[in-house]
């Protein structure tokens, strides 16, 4: 029974069973590792995280003013400065979409490959940044991947009938007229408003239309 066996006796087994060391490393390994995380994360990582949240206003307003090389120049430290934290990949964000104003399209892909976020809006709109910048580029067959992922990534009345109806334009533009009449027969179903609102059934009627030739 345990209560019989000695403190010696217990050290004596633990030097001799090569299983029970390792299993105790390793469980020791994983509690300080966790201790570690989380001390990371309490005296760390949460104060740089909400350190960085203001520090991309400045940069944004620049943006929104149209001041895209001052918007350029405020931004860069911020995106590379809190690079992994919300503030640095907002920055970034922003920072890709200037670039994009400039039309410098490959640095701006960079970029926004780059961009690691949690919030589903930012990253839906990365993603159909990405495929703004392969558009612009005339490279309509990514621009189409990039869209349709866009649009499937999160289905929603803001970002998928847009993402749908740029991909059906690209599909347009590589004659795949099937593909485009689907997307926007699909705005039409599932997304009744945008698709009045921007006349959508013209789209599909000459999508269509060059389908059935």
């Amino acid at each position: 029974m345990l209560e019989n066996i000695t403190g010696e006796e217990l050290k004596n087994q633990f030097k001799t069973n090569k299983k029970l060391r390792l299993i105790t490393l390793i469980v020791g390994s994983a509690a300080l590792l966790a201790l570690g995380y989380f001390i990371y994360l309490q005296f760390v990582w949460t104060p740089k995280n909400e350190e960085s949240k203001g520090k991309y206003w400045p940069g944004l307003n620049l943006a929104v003013a149209d001041s895209t090389d001052a918007a350029l120049e405020s931004l860069k430290p911020i995106k590379d400065k809190y690079n992994g934290y919300i503030g640095g990949e907002i920055a970034q964000f922003v920072y890709a979409r200037q670039l994009m104003s400039k039309s410098e399209f490959k640095k701006a892909l960079q970029e926004l490959e780059d961009i690691s976020v949690e919030d589903t809006y930012v990253k839906v709109m990365a993603i159909g940044l990405q495929g703004d910048c392969y558009s612009d580029m005339e490279q309509y067959d990514s621009a189409f991947e990039k869209y349709m992922e866009a649009a499937e990534m999160q289905e929603n009345d803001l970002t998928a009938p847009i993402y749908l109806k740029k991909a059906g334009l690209c599909a347009e533009a590589l004659n795949n007229f099937d593909i485009a009449s689907t997307n926007y027969k699909t705005i039409m179903d599932n997304y009744a408003d945008f698709a009045r609102e921007n006349q959508i059934e013209r789209y599909y009627a000459r999508a269509n239309n060059k389908t059935t030739k």
